[in-house]
């Protein structure tokens, strides 16, 4: 790979959500590599404290239905949408897989709780940039009702579900959102 490819994997990269999302199975294989990929992530203190849970086929839809049908539970009758339940119902099951995002933090409490988030956030980033060369879309999706995750499925002591990561085969435009550019950002000293 040359430079330039890198550059452009790097660059191209893009939140790709459930309602662009084709039909089409993601095989178990690539799912593997790119969580094979996640592992190679920075991890101070060599924690490694990502954690991932893998969704597919009948697992999503039931997901799908715990996401729904917890809302319905938490929401009063006046700020209950509709909408938001249908979506939190199905856009599981648009998905070629969810891999649930979990930080396991280290029980001697070696590093701080913000260095563990930012070692899963960094395996997350090898997920996306992996999957964008597979062809694959994702986006990382924190809903609310991430708390309640663990009565889906459960958790070890100390580890929390910090994000769902949604990945299916798109066909994605080649748009490069707005930056500002990196000279207002960066300061030289």
């Amino acid at each position: 790979m040359t430079i330039e490819e890198v550059h452009a994997l790097l660059q191209n990269r893009r939140s790709v959500y459930p309602n662009q999302y084709l039909e089409k199975v993601i095989p178990d294989q690539l799912i593997k590599n790119i969580l094979e990929n996640a592992n190679w992530a920075p991890t101070h203190k060599l924690t490694q404290p990502w954690r991932f849970k893998v969704m597919k086929g009948e697992v999503q839809k039931k997901f799908g239905i715990f996401m729904a049908e917890k809302y319905r539970s938490i929401n009063e009758l006046e700020s209950f949408s509709v909408a938001k339940y249908e979506k939190l119902k199905m856009n599981p099951q648009k998905a070629g897989a969810i891999i649930a995002i979990c930080m396991q933090r280290d029980p001697k409490n070696r590093v701080p709780a913000w260095e563990e988030i930012a070692a899963v956030a960094m395996a997350v980033q090898n997920m996306w940039i992996t999957a964008s060369a597979y062809g694959i879309g994702a986006y990382w999706s924190t809903p609310d009702l991430l708390e309640h995750f663990g009565e889906f499925e459960a958790l070890e002591d100390g580890e929390q579900c910090i994000g769902l990561f949604y990945m299916g085969y798109a066909n994605i435009p080649n748009v490069h959102p707005p930056r500002t550019p990196m000279e207002e950002k960066v300061k030289w000293l």
